[in-house]
């Protein structure tokens, strides 16, 4: 959904806070890097996967892309990424067949005595979407945890030539989860402002399992009423990984979500990680011990000797 063009000139507006973020974290890499944990380069490839029934006469249009990615862990939770969309095939039109970009992003993590977690991103995020985004998270105890996002943002899209809008857009929501460790349930809902300017609510339950999550879903908008669905996120093998600089593997998930209406716009939200998900979450599980992060981990790395 365009919110409007700018000129040639002016589409260097897009990627002028990752690049500017990115001198300010390489000069603190460089200042302190012989206290930084080792940096290591990820490079991995998905697929996406989307169906739609809403024609009279055709079953189901499809489109399939491969999405290849990179992750640059830079030390001191600082990460830049990147994706692009690779279509393999395509019933959705032309403005779905083009090779491009998709995320650009760099981000820094911070938390305070593990008690309190934030994570402020720019670039180009999901969504076809770009600016500024932070996200908070506040355990309040093994079970309850509040969380918010608020984000900054502008259209951009390279599906069909640049098309990009100025960054003036404020969508945000705040939250509340609960987790059952016992049965490994976690609930969740939130209410605000979302990126195509509706207000609404969303509740989920999800259940976790051994590398998969399997959860449903219900949301109200005020544009585009009420909903619902269902969602699965498999962690994708191999499950035990080694330790290199420079690390080639798929991505970490697949997900796959269903909703009864085939609404488009309600309730949305973007993501700022090529591999953001509703298992993993958005902080470095090491440091976060809460919720799905309590279980075994889905990946582990395997030291010298093949032990873990």
């Amino acid at each position: 959904m365009p919110e409007g063009k700018m000129k040639t000139r002016q589409v260097g507006m897009v990627l002028w806070i990752a690049i500017l973020l990115f001198m300010v974290a390489s000069s603190l890499y460089a200042q302190k890097a012989s206290t930084l944990v080792q940096s290591k380069v990820e490079i991995f490839t998905g697929a996406e996967l989307h169906y739609r029934d809403l024609f009279y006469g055709k079953i189901y249009e499809v489109l399939v892309n491969f999405t290849p990615g990179v992750k640059w862990n830079m030390g001191r939770q600082w990460m830049l990424a990147g994706q692009a969309i690779i279509p393999v095939y395509n019933d959705y039109g032309s403005r779905y067949k083009k090779v491009r970009l998709n995320m650009a992003v760099l981000s820094k993590e911070w938390d305070w005595n593990r008690k309190q977690f934030l994570k402020m991103s720019g670039g180009l995020f999901g969504m076809e979407r770009y600016g500024l985004d932070v996200k908070w998270m506040y355990p309040v105890n093994h079970w309850l945890a509040l969380d918010a996002q608020v984000g900054l943002t502008g259209f951009c899209s390279m599906a069909a030539g640049w098309e990009c809008s100025k960054m003036t857009r404020v969508s945000g929501w705040a939250g509340v989860r609960v987790y059952l460790e016992k049965v490994n349930t976690e609930m969740r809902l939130k209410g605000g402002r979302f990126i195509y300017e509706d207000y609404g609510m969303y509740a989920e339950a999800m259940r976790h399992f051994k590398h998969c999550t399997v959860g449903v879903y219900a949301q109200y908008s005020d544009q585009w009423k009420e909903n619902g669905g269902f969602k699965v996120v498999m962690m994708i093998p191999p499950y035990k990984r080694k330790t290199r600089k420079v690390q080639v593997r798929p991505a970490s998930n697949f997900r796959l979500t269903y909703n009864i209406q085939g609404q488009g716009y309600a309730v949305k939200t973007y993501n700022t990680d090529p591999e953001e998900n509703e298992r993993e979450g958005w902080f470095d599980r090491e440091r976060l011990d809460w919720g799905a992060n309590t279980m075994h981990p889905d990946f582990v790395i395997k030291k010298k000797g093949g032990r873990e």
